[in-house]
């Protein structure tokens, strides 16, 4: 299979090319990928695709990646939740 039809980032539709061509660019860490391409911030928060970006991230720089910060939520909440009205009750 060639990498550039292989999708990292099934949320955002990322593929292993997009990130191998954002690098060359200069975006070298998960940080800069992220706010580059948008990957790990889809529904899932970076569950799957963020340690698949590990993995690349050494496979290019040969050494594993500093200063990761993953931030997926605990439990996935409901945007209506932080609504002031509710569909059954007022705030």
């Amino acid at each position: 299979m060639n990498k550039k039809d292989i999708i990292i980032c099934r949320c955002e539709d990322v593929t292993y090319e997009d990130i191998f061509e954002a690098y060359n660019e200069g975006f070298k860490d998960i940080e800069s990928l992220r706010r580059h391409l948008k990957i790990g911030t889809g529904p899932c928060q970076g569950k799957t695709c963020i340690p698949l970006l590990q993995r690349i991230l050494f496979e290019l720089n040969k050494e594993f990646p500093e200063n990761i910060s993953i931030r997926p939520p605990e439990t996935p909440i409901p945007f209506g939740i932080f609504s002031k009205e509710s569909k059954n009750e007022k705030l």
